[in-house]
């Protein structure tokens, strides 16, 4: 294992972290990151892999309110109806993503010029969606119609091609829905869970017989700075996004897909 290929894995560990619960598609900057980076591993593993890092930090972030959903679950109506929303939304990617996965992985998932026009696509989606005057119908999360769960579950197979964003594809689902946009980015969050923890699992089993010890060391490095990066963003987010909106992340996008297509008509 060269000095390099960690490097190389600590860095993309850390934009993972970094960009999955924003807005910004963090499996696009992952893998165009790889790609000017000459990293590669079978089967684009490594940029799927690493999601459940990111994971445990949504996990330890909500710990105790995790724990009291489950622990009421069986007396509370209220958890009750929060855990079948998220496995409803849940259900779309599920079927999608286990239909498409081969698709996904060897076509959108090396097309790296796809990515940065999705990335300037969707940032004009999100400067779009900022400056609408909407009127919240939904505060709180965990009081999501089950239908209107279920959209948001639809809007999120969109971030199968990667440069959407997952995160983004839901909280603009969710706001053009009727909710706010703190209960959109914390029902995000959630729906994160089962959702990557599937990927993960999915990714495993289908490249189980591609890894070697190298691959799986590196796939360890980038998790675990893929944990500790989105620890900062979790705690922030929320905040931020309530007050401030998105735009921030829309000219973000725009700014790296428009670098990246530039990189990439250089020869890069």
């Amino acid at each position: 294992m060269e000095d390099q290929s960690i490097v190389s894995a600590l860095l993309l560990g850390l934009v993972e972290g970094l960009t999955e619960f924003i807005p910004v598609s963090s499996t696009a900057h992952v893998l165009l990151a790889g790609h000017f980076l000459g990293f590669r591993s079978p089967g684009n593993t490594f940029a799927v892999l690493i999601q459940l890092g990111a994971i445990l930090a949504i996990l330890s972030v909500y710990a105790q309110k995790l724990v009291g959903i489950a622990v009421t679950l069986p007396s509370s109506a209220r958890s009750r109806h929060f855990v079948l929303s998220i496995l409803i939304a849940f259900l779309p990617a599920a079927v999608i993503g286990a239909l498409a996965h081969d698709f996904i992985k060897s076509v959108l998932f090396e097309t790296p010029a796809l990515m940065c026009t999705v990335l300037i696509l969707g940032g004009l989606v999100l400067l779009w969606i900022d400056r609408q005057p909407l009127t919240p119908r939904y505060t709180d999360a965990m009081q999501y119609s089950l239908p209107l769960a279920f959209k948001i579950g639809l809007c999120q197979c969109v971030a199968m091609i990667p440069g959407v964003s997952r995160s983004g594809a839901t909280i603009v689902g969710a706001l053009l829905l009727g909710a706010d946009k703190r209960s959109a980015a914390e029902f995000s969050f959630f729906l994160a869970m089962p959702t990557m923890v599937g990927a993960f699992t999915l990714d495993l089993y289908k490249n189980r017989n591609a890894l070697n010890f190298d691959d799986t060391a590196l796939i360890a490095i980038g998790f675990v700075a893929a944990f500790i990066s989105a620890l900062l963003v979790v705690k922030s987010l929320l905040n931020y996004v309530s007050k401030r909106g998105y735009a921030f992340f829309a000219w973000w996008r725009i700014a790296i897909g428009g670098l990246g297509l530039a990189a990439l008509a250089l020869g890069f």
